[in-house]
């Protein structure tokens, strides 16, 4: 069995969803609970909750908790769309963040937590006739020594490669902490390009739904920051996502202390800080070209000037000329006798 790392279709388990998607995944790959609800190469099968009472709507996920100890019950439907057999096989997985924040499970040999407690029986392999649904029950056997919260798994059922996710959401009852961090915040890009890059870290033992707010404040005031908004990341128990945010209304030119502030359902806070340069990078690139010319200029002409100099010092004065003999004195002939 090819390992899976991207739970296709998911349920988000603080919301209600709308619509149940069931869209086979590639092995390893890893995709966020938003992800299309229709393949190009849908399986011929598929995989959901089995609905609480007729005619009520369609559960997108598995919700079940109890106390440690316990085996909590439900089951899966597989309904055959096509006009051949199909051969499923089903298990259990953990379920986890990816370092951008998509959920994904973890391949059997790696699963270990939560997805080791999901069992089928004598139903991992099921045999689907064409245009036929099969229900089948599993359970869930949690620890006596389970610590409380929320453990992430999944219902993964495989054929021939493809494989389809269904999310369970498991609480063990007992006392629920809502905490996390805001670390390695830092502004990327240029202009308009900009994007606050930060990392959430969940310290608590419940799934998070965050929300995202940011301050700016620069030399001459408050600058355009960011309201607060969600996240669109449910960050589960103990994982670590790094994320970014664009940041439209970063300054030309000025220096930015940026605060950034997280808060999530049951309490959870976290504040970080940053501060950053915002300078035009091309009119200062060009700028400073211009000032390197310049300088370069005024240098060579300053080398010029002063080489002249030393050469004519070398040279010492100019040599004095020649004197020019004085003239015989004229003796004037009178005549006379002396």
């Amino acid at each position: 069995m090819p390992a899976l790392h991207t739970l296709i279709r998911l349920g988000v388990p603080l919301l209600a969803a709308a619509a149940l998607h069931t869209v086979p995944a590639p092995p390893a790959a890893a995709a966020s609970a938003a992800a299309p609800a229709v393949s190009a190469e849908e399986p011929g099968w598929s995989a959901e909750p089995v609905s609480g009472r007729a005619g009520s709507a369609a559960r997108p996920y598995f919700y079940l908790a109890g106390a440690p100890g316990t085996v909590l019950e439900d089951r899966l439907a597989l309904a055959n769309t096509t006009d051949q057999e199909h051969t499923v096989t089903l298990r259990g997985a953990d379920a986890y963040n990816t370092a951008g924040g998509a959920f994904a499970v973890r391949p059997a040999r790696e699963s270990t937590g939560a997805g080791s407690w999901i069992s089928f029986g004598a139903g991992t392999t099921v045999k689907l006739p064409p245009r036929t649904r099969a229900v089948v029950p599993f359970t869930v056997t949690v620890p006596a020594a389970s610590p409380p919260g929320d453990h992430p798994a999944a219902v993964v059922a495989t054929e021939a490669g493809r494989e389809v996710g269904v999310r369970v959401h498991l609480r063990v009852s007992g006392p629920a902490l809502a905490a996390l961090t805001v670390e390695d915040v830092a502004v990327r890009g240029r202009g308009a390009d900009r994007v606050v890059a930060y990392t959430l870290v969940n310290r608590g033992n419940v799934a998070l739904a965050p929300q995202l707010a940011i301050r700016a404040e620069g030399r001459f005031g408050e600058v355009a920051g960011r309201a607060p908004r969600a996240v669109p990341v449910e960050l589960l128990p103990g994982q670590r996502v790094a994320l970014t945010e664009p940041w439209p209304g970063a300054p030309v030119l000025d220096r930015v202390e940026l605060t950034l502030t997280v808060t999530a359902p049951g309490g959870a806070r976290a504040t970080a800080a940053a501060s950053v340069w915002c300078v035009p990078w091309g009119i200062a690139g060009r700028t400073g070209a211009g000032l390197l010319a310049l300088g370069a200029t005024t240098l060579a002409a300053l080398v010029l000037v002063r080489t002249r100099r030393s050469r004519r010092a070398r040279r010492g004065p100019p040599d004095a000329p020649a004197p020019v003999p004085a003239p015989a004195a004229e003796h004037e002939l009178t005549g006379a006798s002396r």
